[in-house]
């Protein structure tokens, strides 16, 4: 691929030679840097570049300007630059202007004008942003190709596994496209091989599993020491989180993870009220950054693992692997939870096959002009839908009672409300859903008067509450009927160390604490996990003094 393009605008001749000096400096080597004195002039010098295909990247524009204000030329840069970062250079006194852009043009960042040392105020903005469209946007002369049917559950399985773990690739549908009937003749496969994922200098895996698919791949699946001061149980943003402060206070630290690191998080479309981020981040990309941040302070993370149980040998906790085991001094249980499965008739025969828990980016460009349905009223329903109705002809919210304000942030209330592609059926449940081989058909009731509607539909997403992960932990550990961790105050009679009371996170079996979801009365937010994921460190360090 051509080295991606940044370019610059600004009318000051001597800032445009200064912040071209400071990029040229950094990121000479990989992209090209390119120089524009205005507006117009910008927005002539990318038509050039999308007519002779060449990416661009980064677009950094000073925002007083004559003629043409930096918002006013970023607003039209789209049509020739649609995947392009957009930067903003502003005076304070400007500072209302460019937060308005973030909403109105989808300004990325805006830096305050000087932006001395780069080093600073500079790079670490820039590197954000080269690093978010690079993933965005990858070299496919080294991507991943998945071959499959658009109605298999076990293509659907790889995809999912593929997307939640930042691997790019390409999707050939059998059906659709000539290339998947190609490459599936030059790997001798049939269609019982299917999926059939081509990993650049690796064998054609026929249908693989996530343990076999994770290793063709290079990810980590075993561990690599024979015991540690931390393990940690699930990799969403409580598990991550108390990774990074685990690592970085110096704990030696491991993470399990059975499918991908970011939990419901990860798929999430936009988390909107994460402090410090007033665009707004994707799951994935709050995912990402976290993972780089483990990864920085060398945590080990085990993916494609499922773990099937713990036990306590003395002074170590053994937590039990499908065909292993990892020993440590101190647990946490950070394995949240997932969507509660839809009972109506049908539903389970279709799941993977038009019927799906949870919605990740991919799947949203997979409905371009299709009638999608949603079930659910909590904030993820909300986010899918909206990301959905990006691409969908039309979205159907089917939710069981009378509004979505008891249940939904008020932002995103009021943002489904202003899309004119989604519709919120209310007092409505699904009650069936039928098809031959692939979903077709949903049997919508009402739930005032009991009629019922059969509409056409080849897509079901479903967000309907929170179910434990924590069947693996047996008696051990204490929960509620529900399956929640209960811990602190919560065992009451349950603690069994007469000499000090339970650390507020800590479960029925001391040195094993939890975080996040998975907790007895958790908020149910990404902050809220992150800081429950930071706390537990802290309380593992108090532990671990005491032993």
């Amino acid at each position: 691929m051509a080295k991606p393009t940044i370019l610059t605008v600004d009318d000051d001749p001597q800032v445009a030679a200064a912040i071209a000096r400071d990029l040229r400096a950094r990121y000479g080597a990989e992209h090209r840097v390119v120089r524009a004195s205005s507006g117009g002039e910008a927005l002539s010098v990318l038509a050039e570049l999308a007519l002779r295909g060449r990416p661009v990247a980064l677009i950094i524009s000073d925002q007083r300007m004559p003629v043409m204000t930096g918002i006013e030329m970023l607003g039209q840069v789209r049509p020739s630059a649609p995947t392009a970062k957009l930067l903003l250079l502003t005076a304070y006194a400007d500072t209302d202007v460019a937060i308005r852009a973030i909403n109105t043009i989808g300004l990325d960042h805006y830096l305050l004008k000087p932006w001395d040392p780069p080093e600073e105020r500079l790079y670490p903005v820039i590197d954000d942003l080269l690093e978010d469209w690079a993933r965005e946007n990858p070299n496919r002369e080294s991507e991943v190709r998945v071959v499959g049917h658009r109605w298999s559950e076990r293509s659907h399985e790889v995809k999912t596994f593929l997307a939640r773990n930042h691997v790019p690739y390409r999707w050939f549908d059998i059906e659709k496209d000539e290339e998947g009937q190609r490459l599936l003749a030059l790997a001798g496969a049939t269609p019982d091989d299917l999926p059939l994922v081509l990993v650049p200098d690796a064998e054609a895996l026929r249908s693989p599993g996530s343990r076999v698919l994770a290793t063709a791949l290079g990810l980590r699946t075993t561990a690599t020491q024979p015991l540690y001061d931390l393990c940690i149980v699930g990799g969403g943003p409580a598990g991550l989180a108390a990774a990074v402060y685990g690592a970085s206070e110096g704990l030696s630290t491991v993470i399990v993870e059975r499918e991908a690191p970011g939990g419901q998080a990860g798929t999430s479309a936009s988390i909107e009220n994460y402090l410090g981020f007033p665009k707004g981040l994707s799951g994935a990309d709050l995912t990402m950054r976290a993972v780089a941040q483990v990864s920085r302070f060398g945590v080990e993370m085990v993916l494609a693992r499922d773990v099937v149980g713990i036990e306590t040998r003395g002074p170590v906790h053994a937590v039990i692997l499908d065909d292993g085991e990892i020993e440590s001094r101190a647990v946490i249980v950070a394995t949240g939870v997932s969507y509660r499965k839809l009972d109506s008739p049908g539903v389970a025969d279709l799941t993977g096959r038009g019927v799906y828990y949870g919605a990740t980016a991919s799947e949203a460009t997979q409905v371009a002009g299709d009638v999608v349905h949603v079930v659910g009223a909590a904030n993820s329903a909300g986010q899918a839908a909206l990301q959905l109705a990006r691409y969908a002809e039309r979205v159907v919210m089917v939710v069981r009672g009378p509004s979505l304000a008891a249940s939904m942030s008020s932002y995103l209330v009021e943002r489904i409300g202003a899309t004119s592609n989604i519709e919120v059926r209310f007092n409505s449940e699904v009650c069936a859903a039928t098809g031959e081989g692939h979903l077709e058909r949903l049997t919508l009731r009402d739930r005032r008067d009991g009629a019922t509607e059969d509409v056409t539909t080849g897509w079901l997403f479903v967000f309907i509450g929170a179910q434990p992960r924590t069947d693996w932990l047996g008696s051990t550990v204490a929960r509620d009927e529900h399956g929640f961790v209960l811990t602190g105050t919560a065992l009451g009679d349950g603690w069994v160390l007469p000499d000090r009371q339970p650390f507020p996170l800590e479960t029925s079996v001391p040195g094993v604490f939890a975080a996040g979801d998975v907790r007895l009365d958790s908020m149910k937010r990404v902050a809220s996990a992150v800081g429950e994921g930071a706390m537990a460190v802290s309380f593992v360090h108090s532990y671990l003094a005491t032993t």
